[in-house]
């Protein structure tokens, strides 16, 4: 059964949930953003957790209430509901423009919507119930708006971290369907907390790896189990706490910044390295050296690398061939 419905929602709001549909990776054919099939599967895979949420806070309001003052059962609901409506779903009375969106749906997130329908609208549209909820899930930071759009996923990951298995799985990011086989250690945010990154050991080549849990499909937990590395797994922990995103080798390095980069490094906030030492103009850092090369390449000539010299050579590199190919 297939049914479309007409939502409306904030610009703001759709704004937002856009963009986690482009970072989490839901595209059509042409590569453009698919904000229908997220809209899917964040219906099905938080609508249990709202619903259990939304019905906590207005309990714990209504025995506030009660507990402070001889209202009724009945008048402290009412309250309740009023109050949640007013100061913590505030966006009903706002005045910006709403977005008409049209929502398809079928199979498990029509269930949902029937079952909203018939139980849960009351005093409310389904277009406002589906508008609070979308608002509630985006009031939630990132990292954990992508385990629940991501729910299955994490499930298997967890299972396989507790029981010590090998899990395989695809990536939207690996060429020709990669197929990788890996020993799970640890689930790490990003320092910004914007994704979150499963650290594991390559089952075949023994060698440490991260894989950003957005971009992980088909994930399967099998039955072969594994011994735990205890040194890898406190070389993994470390990297999970200071750059989960990368587990390249750490490197000493030492940065030269002239008075713009210093002005760059102080507003370039994302996965920027955390400083060892600074003497002068001389910066110093002992962080993953591909995390350094990424997030440098951004600064140009107001940042010059002094050491390791494979840094400095592969800076150099990219800073080359970018002004071979825009020299044609």
């Amino acid at each position: 059964m297939t049914e479309k419905y007409k939502i409306y929602l904030s610009e703001d709001t759709r704004s937002r949930l856009i963009n986690d549909a482009e970072l989490f990776e839901f595209t059509k054919k042409d590569e453009t953003v698919n904000l229908n099939a997220f809209l899917k599967i964040l219906i099905v895979n938080y609508f249990d957790q709202y619903r259990h949420d939304s019905e906590a806070l207005l309990n714990n309001i209504m025995s506030d209430l009660t507990e402070m003052t001889s209202i009724s059962d009945a008048d402290a609901a009412h309250l309740a509901d009023k109050i949640v409506s007013t100061y913590i779903k505030n966006d009903r009375i706002s005045s910006s423009k709403n977005i008409a969106v049209t929502l398809t749906v079928s199979g498990s997130s029509y269930d949902i919507i029937r079952i909203i329908e018939n139980n849960m609208l009351r005093d409310t549209s389904l277009s406002q119930y589906l508008k609070d909820m979308f608002n509630s899930y985006l009031s939630i930071p990132r990292s954990q708006r992508e385990s629940i759009i991501f729910k299955d996923t994490y499930e298997d990951i967890e299972k396989a971290l507790k029981e010590s298995r090998v899990l395989t799985f695809t990536t939207t990011s690996s060429e020709d369907d990669k197929s990788f086989a890996v020993e799970p250690y640890f689930i790490a945010p990003s320092k910004e907390e914007q994704c979150n990154y499963l650290l594991c050991c390559d089952a075949r080549t023994r060698t440490p790896h991260t894989f950003r849990i957005s971009r992980i499909r088909s994930a399967f937990v099998t039955s072969d189990k594994f011994e735990i590395d205890s040194e890898l797994q406190k070389e993994l922990q470390g990297k999970a706490i200071r750059s989960p995103q990368s587990v390249s080798k750490t490197v000493s390095a030492v940065i030269k910044l002239n008075k713009y980069g210093v002005r760059k490094f102080k507003v370039v906030t994302k996965n920027r390295p955390l400083v060892s030492k600074i003497d002068g103009d001389l910066y110093y850092f002992d962080w993953p050296e591909l995390q350094l090369e990424e997030y440098f390449k951004r600064f140009g000539r107001d940042a010059i690398v002094i050491e390791p010299a494979s840094l400095k050579e592969n800076l150099r590199k990219y800073y080359y061939y970018a002004l071979r190919e825009y020299s044609k």
